[in-house]
């Protein structure tokens, strides 16, 4: 079993910790054992977060809010015509049991009536009364989920988050590129110009087989390098284009510490946790974790927009290390900082605790949920004496 939870790692007979870190950052066993082996091993941050010496501490105070949305008689699917305020500008976590209806009221309810408000075309609203509150407050309304971020093998990480453009007009600067007369676009895979003309900048020639997989071969024109000799040979510190795709976000950042712009267009991807992925890395090797964490880093890198955005996350935990969820919730606080509305969908302790402000739908699921259990701030939801996340927390 791949498995972050700790409970299961409590009940395992065996654990095998991989790490220390991500990507090429990992690949090593760290340690393995029973659960006494993973916490007393020195180099395992599993074990760290196991034994309390990391911890993903919850905000010492709940922020304060003005301002809501209200959804009235909520009835879709096993809803018991509740009415439940959602507050804005601040970190709101709907809990409760599998099938207790979350998903319902916030993804068939709230997220398609709010869209339908806006005039944007939307799913189908589920039943209710009326939305009320402070809807105007709102500008976008934005799902984000741990869906591929690009389905075409030339799309990536840098390009996604728009920060490839910098990188391209670096390129086409250099006293090279103005001799050859180079623009910015020779420096794109997706149009024709600097790209390899043999494999059209994907990297690789597919062979289709009749009955069997495709074959993937790197392709001979260019090595895998996607672009054109002459291309390659425009250097910036020593470094061609293709270079500084196959770079960490890590290693661009300290690279390009000259260039602010582009080192503060490549910032969001490391303060999410992503510092460790290739710039140029294909979409379609990212996990749901990173490709969610991703779109994160594309709203971060947006300077302070008028427009206040509602994000809406369902279970953003999902695949994800304690490691990797406190620096998802560094995120989350940092778009609450811009003045945005975040609602997340969750059965993640650790986020739970981190809320300013719980809605516990329940008490159990299907016919016996569909009620707001309980409504307010973390430390008051000892009082509701029918919430199993109560019981829990």
């Amino acid at each position: 079993m791949v498995e972050h939870d700790e409970m299961m790692m409590r009940e395992a007979d065996h654990i095998i910790d991989m790490g220390p870190l991500a990507s090429h950052l990992g690949g090593e066993v760290v340690a393995e054992g029973n659960y006494d082996d993973i916490i007393s091993s020195p180099k395992s941050l599993t074990g760290k977060y196991l034994y309390g010496e990391l911890k993903i501490e919850p905000p010492k105070m709940a922020r304060k809010w003005n301002r809501s949305i209200i959804i009235e008689g909520a009835r879709q699917n096993n809803l018991k015509n509740i009415t439940v305020e959602f507050p804005m500008n601040l970190l709101c976590v709907v809990s409760g049991v599998s099938g207790s209806g979350k998903t319902t009221l916030v993804k068939q309810i709230l997220v398609p009536a709010l869209r339908k408000l806006k005039g944007e075309f939307g799913d189908k609203v589920g039943y209710h009364k009326q939305i009320s509150g402070d809807v105007e407050s709102i500008g976008l309304i934005e799902l984000v989920d741990q869906n591929p971020i690009g389905k075409s093998s030339r799309s990536n990480p840098v390009t996604y988050i728009k920060a490839y453009d910098e990188i391209r007009d670096l390129f086409a600067k250099q006293p090279l590129s103005k001799m050859r007369g180079f623009q910015p676009k020779h420096f794109s895979f997706n149009v024709d110009g600097g790209r390899c003309d043999t494999c059209k900048g994907e990297g690789e020639q597919v062979v289709e087989m009749q009955f069997l997989a495709d074959v993937h071969l790197t392709c001979e024109a260019c090595g895998g390098k996607r672009f054109k000799e002459e291309v390659l040979e425009v250097k910036y510190k020593d470094k061609s284009i293709y270079d500084v795709l196959e770079m960490s976000v890590d290693e661009a950042i300290d690279f390009f510490a000259a260039e602010k712009n582009l080192a503060g267009a490549i910032q969001p991807l490391s303060d999410v946790g992503l510092g460790y992925i290739k710039l140029g890395q294909s979409s379609g090797t990212l996990s749901g974790g990173e490709a969610q964490r991703v779109k994160l880093a594309s709203f971060l890198g947006k300077s302070r927009v008028s427009n206040k955005i509602l994000f809406v996350f369902d279970e953003p935990t999902t695949g994800l290390h304690f490691h990797d969820i406190k620096k998802l919730l560094a995120s989350i606080n940092a778009l609450i900082e811009q003045g945005h509305s975040i609602i997340v969908i969750e059965h993640n302790m650790d986020v739970i605790r981190s809320a300013d402000w719980i809605i516990d739908l329940g008490p159990e699921a299907g016919d016996s949920g569909g009620n707001l259990v309980f409504a307010g701030k973390p430390s008051d939801l000892k009082k509701a004496k029918s919430s199993y996340t109560a019981l829990y927390l």
